[in-house]
């Protein structure tokens, strides 16, 4: 965890927390987002298909401020005390290993169910579960369960990942949950840390053969209204992890060669005109991953352009940071992963 993270986490680390609790105890509204294969599939509750990963309006929102509740607890000075007990209780009692071989079976019989972006978060789970559980004291503990139940998802969806990438013929760029460059990203690191490597290799393989050429992207056209990712951030955070720093430099000035320079539409402030639609809102997830992809990318911007980037990274922050406890539930239920990137 790196120290802006840390030190936002110490500025809102109960109240995130809460927000956390409250939406993986709020049961409805739920959203189902997979392909039903017979009428066997329907007439069941959330909780009864997804033990683990109920609640917080959909699969993978669930399963990433679970994630959050990792990353909080990581970070909480007292662990006996509410909100931060009540989270490890909550974790104890979804991320059982009975209740993840649920959520295999599942998606072994859905095999694009949440594709890529749940799996992406699945995989940060777990291999945040593990990081805490390599650890010591009592988080570490309580990580070691976590750990151990849900590996086999993670390495459920790495084989499905290996599977899956050969026949993509082309990555997709929009700004929303199908985005791959930004599953990939996830996916990368999280499987590099599981142990992973045919996964990472095949994750690299794909990105060099779509992004490897890219040149001159239209960041002029960026947001789309319900974009919750920039797709040219996305790209380039990716081609990030992938190409060695020399290279990336290279790349990334003729991908996108005004970054930074007055005008960058990359660094305007979104603009949210219901703050009650679940699309709408998808904005202030754009403002807080553009501010973390922004500050990932700067040190390969040259001053002034590296300064416009920084400022823009702590403006767009501030600006989506009450929506993240104070909005409404379509902004409240996953936030704050967003503001922990």
């Amino acid at each position: 965890m790196d120290e802006t993270t840390a030190a936002r986490i110490g500025r809102h680390g109960t109240d995130w927390a809460t927000t956390v609790l409250q939406a993986l105890r709020t049961d409805w509204p739920w959203a189902w987002s997979y392909l039903a294969l017979s009428a066997d599939d329907w007439g069941r509750s959330p909780q009864q298909v997804h033990p683990a990963f109920h609640a917080s309006l959909d699969w993978h929102s669930s399963v990433h401020m679970q994630h959050s509740a990792m990353l909080l607890l990581e970070a909480a000075e007292d662990l006996t005390t509410a909100p931060h007990r009540d989270l490890l209780d909550e974790l104890d009692t979804r991320l059982t290993g009975q209740n993840i071989a649920v959520e295999v079976e599942h998606l072994a019989a859905h095999r694009s169910f949440e594709r890529p972006y749940g799996w992406a978060w699945a995989c940060q789970l777990a291999a945040t579960a593990q990081r805490l559980a390599e650890g010591s004291g009592p988080l570490a503990e309580r990580a070691a369960g976590w750990a151990g139940a849900v590996r086999p998802l993670a390495d459920l969806v790495g084989d499905l990942l290996v599977a899956w990438l050969p026949t993509l013929a082309a990555p997709v760029r929009h700004g929303v949950h199908s985005n791959t460059a930004f599953a990939l990203g996830l996916l990368r690191d999280a499987q590099a840390h599981l142990g992973r490597a045919e996964v990472v290799e095949a994750i690299d393989s794909a990105a060099l053969g779509w992004f490897g050429g890219d040149v001159d992207y239209p960041s002029q056209w960026e947001p789309s209204g319900a974009d919750f990712l920039s797709p040219a951030l996305a790209e380039a955070d990716l081609m990030r992890r992938v190409l060695e720093p020399v290279e990336f430099g290279a790349w990334l000035r003729t991908f996108l060669p005004v970054l930074g320079e007055p005008g960058d539409a990359l660094l305007r402030l979104p603009e949210v005109l219901d703050p009650t639609d679940g699309h709408a809102v998808h904005l202030y997830g754009l403002a807080l991953s553009r501010s973390a992809m922004l500050r990932r990318l700067a040190p390969w911007v040259d001053d002034p352009a590296r300064s416009a980037v920084l400022e823009s990274s702590a403006e767009q922050y501030g600006w989506a940071g009450h929506a993240i406890t104070e909005g409404d539930f379509m902004s409240t239920h996953w936030l704050v992963t967003f503001a922990l990137l």
